[in-house]
Order: C-alpha cells, then structure tokens, then sequence
C-alpha cells in the first residue's frame, strides 16, 4: 500500500449487522454465506486475529457480537456476553502483541447496566485501548450520547478511546467534549456520492437547481484543492451526470474532516477546547437553535455553550416555565431530571 501512516483494520463483527440476512451467529463464530457463490464462510475469533496479523495494521480490533442498537431483549444481553468470551479468544490468538495494539470493544446495547459489566469485563485485561460499539445504528441521539458519556467515563483515561462508526461532525465534537479521542465512519465519502459537500455551517446540496448558477467555491473559507480550482456550479453539473463530481467532494469533504480533527486536536492542546466548541456551534447554529441534546452532553462534559444558544426569550413560552439547572447554561439546557445521576 506504501501507506507510512498509522493502520487499523476492523474484525469483520460488522457485517454481523450489515449482512445479518447472510449470517449464521454461534458460540464458534459467524458463518457467512457467501454473496458471490452462496458458500458458507466461517469467521472466527481466533481467524479474524490471524487475518488482521497478518495484514500487519498498528491497531487491530477484536471480534464482537454486534446487534443493532434498535433492537432490545434477551439477544442484546446475549451479545455482549458473548463479546466478552471472544476477548478471551481474541487475545489468546493474537501472535503480535508488541507490534499491534488489540482493542477491546464495548457492547450491551442502550442497557447501562450491561455496559457498565462489558466495560469492567474488558478493562480487567488491561488492553491498549477500548472502542465503544454498536452506535450510530439508528438509536436516538439522546441514547446515544448518553452510552458515549457513560462509557468513556469508566475506560481508563490514558488508553485510547474509540468510538466505532461515528461520524458526523457535530457528533465528532460532542463524542470529544465527552472523552473520545478516535472514530472511524464513512460519512464523508457516501454523502458525497450523493452530490454533498460538508461546510462549517452544516452540509451544502449540490444537486440543487440553486447550485446551477452559483459561481462561488463550494466553501469559501476552504483551502483545499476542489475549493480553490472549482465553483459550485461546475461541480453542480458533474455530481448530475459524471462520477468526478463525486470524487471532487470526496476530495472536498475529507479534507473538511481532517481539518476539522486537527483544529478539534490543537484546541485540545492548547487548553482553548471549550471555545472551539462554542465557535463550532455558533457556526453550525447561527439562530441559536443548538439542539437539545447537544445542550445536555455540554452541560455533563462541563463546557459552558450559553453564549451560542439563543436567548431566553426567544424560546416558546411552553418552555420558558420550565425549571432549568442552576448552572449557565441559559436556555440551552434541559431539566436536571432529564441528565443523569452521578
């Protein structure tokens, strides 16, 4: 590949999701059947380790038992179990540990309590790091943010935090404020190919019929390569009819993310994060509209976003009886009963 950079490759627990119509799940592992020939295919834990050693990547993930989020019952108990007897599998096989870090991840659904056992399971192994799955599959953004929070607060702080299939860029800072530190998804090639680009202030459609006469770069405040070369217009008419217009955004919309990521990383740094976070805001919510749960993962994180929400008064009357923390936070902020209990 001539790739000089860090590599992680994923187990394969994926498509126990995203082929579950061709998948048979057991105690030994997952069978496949085969989309090109029908064949069964067997995927182990010790087999998914043996294909990622070999492959040679810096961060290799142990084998899961993932379950959508959406679902609920016995089988989400069932999973996360089964998650933590693989570790056991994973690291037995694993032939390269002082060349690859093995992470372990996180599982049991919307369910704290199952969480919280995935979580102490795993950190007894003392691993090199701890990914946080089965997110982002179509569960709620409040039962979301509330597993990340939970999660990342009982990892150890000085592993790596990962959480897997995330994401969008508001939940990329959200996830950071609440003690993530990486994330892998493939948002912004997919809403590429669907003729989007990602800007400060959101997402912007080409394919619009308002984009047709638009002579101006996709974002101005963008120095990348498709920003400077191209207008909004040129790209309108590729991403309609030619798969260039696609690649250009792919282009465009990675170059967004590593921006995003390195200025997110250098806030950090230097100790300026929660005013990243209130210039992001602002930009993304110019009106002040910053959605509600956005508002409370702040408030659990401890970053103050007051001065980017919009003012009291401007809310529905419904909502300005409503009794809100005695933090300030202005009107941003959910009830004390909706966060949870520490």
């Amino acid at each position: 590949m001539n790739w000089p950079r860090a590599l992680l490759t994923d187990s394969g627990g994926f498509q126990m999701v995203s082929l579950l119509h061709l998948a048979d799940i057991t105690e030994k592992g997952v069978t496949f059947q085969s989309p090109v020939d029908g064949k069964p295919m067997l995927l182990t834990p010790e087999e998914s380790i043996q294909i990622q050693n070999r492959i040679g990547a810096d961060i290799i993930m142990a084998l899961d038992d993932v379950v959508k989020t959406t679902i609920t019952g016995p089988r989400i108990e069932e999973a996360m179990y089964r998650t933590l007897r693989w570790i056991d599998r994973c690291i037995a096989a694993h032939k390269r540990p002082h060349e690859q870090n093995l992470f372990g991840i996180v599982q049991g659904g919307l369910d704290p309590v199952l969480r919280d056992i995935c979580v102490r399971g795993l950190v007894k192994h003392n691993l090199p790091g701890y990914a946080i799955g089965g997110l982002a599959g179509g569960e709620d953004k409040d039962s979301f943010w509330r597993v990340v929070a939970q999660c990342t607060a009982a990892l150890p702080e000085h592993k790596p935090r990962y959480v897997m299939g995330v994401g969008y860029p508001l939940d990329i800072v959200v996830c950071s404020a609440l003690g993530a530190d990486m994330y892998d998804c493939v948002y912004p090639t997919r809403t590429a190919r669907f003729g989007t680009a990602l800007v400060p202030e959101g997402v912007l459609k080409l394919k619009h019929k308002a984009m047709a006469d638009d002579m101006r770069p996709v974002d101005p405040t963008c120095d990348c390569m498709v920003c400077k070369k191209y207008t909004r217009a040129y790209i309108h008419c590729l991403v309609t009819k030619d798969a260039m217009g696609s690649q250009l955004l792919s282009y465009h919309n990675l170059y967004y993310m590593m921006k995003l990521s390195r200025n997110l990383h250098s806030s950090i740094v230097e100790g300026q994060f929660p005013e990243f976070v209130c210039q992001f805001l602002q930009k993304m919510f110019p009106e002040g509209d910053v959605p509600e749960w956005v508002c409370n993962a702040m408030e659990v994180a401890g970053i103050d976003i007051s001065s980017c929400c919009a003012p009291f008064s401007s809310l529905p009357s419904e909502v300005e009886d409503t009794e809100v923390a005695e933090i300030d936070t202005s009107s941003c902020c959910a009830p004390f009963s909706s966060l949870p209990v520490k």
